[in-house]
């Protein structure tokens, strides 16, 4: 249902687009996100967006990422700018069915593991120092 792309190795400063394909969602009303797990770190939601438009940044990420989407090509897309070693990580999109209020990288909705809740496989992301 959904598949990542746009990983790659990329020196700090620079900047990578990563980009989710979507297929085959049964609910129009989504909160779509990206999540990062780092070596040794835990499981880290950085950007969602809903299917309004709505957007929500983590704090580590506010005014060097930004997340967007192309209806037309049911894509959503996640521009990294001034990446730092430490963004290094597998970077994974998420799609959910929206709720009220609750789309936002650290809403519960991501833990819940049924049949509304897709998950891509992943993209690599490297950022030498």
């Amino acid at each position: 249902h959904l598949v990542e792309s746009g990983g790659g190795s990329v020196q700090s400063g620079g900047s990578l687009r990563l980009s989710c394909a979507a297929s085959g969602l049964t609910y129009s009303s989504y909160c779509m996100g990206w999540f990062r797990q780092g070596t040794g770190k835990e499981h880290e939601g950085l950007a969602t967006i809903d299917s309004n438009g709505r957007v929500n940044y983590a704090d580590s990420v506010k005014g060097r990422f930004t997340i967007s989407q192309d209806n037309a090509k049911n894509t959503m897309y996640l521009q990294m700018n001034s990446l730092k070693p430490e963004d290094s990580g597998w970077f994974y999109c998420a799609s959910a069915p929206l709720r009220p209020g609750q789309c936002t990288v650290v809403s519960e909705i991501w833990d819940d593991d049924g049949d509304d809740n897709h998950w891509g496989p992943g993209t690599q992301v490297t950022v030498s120092s």
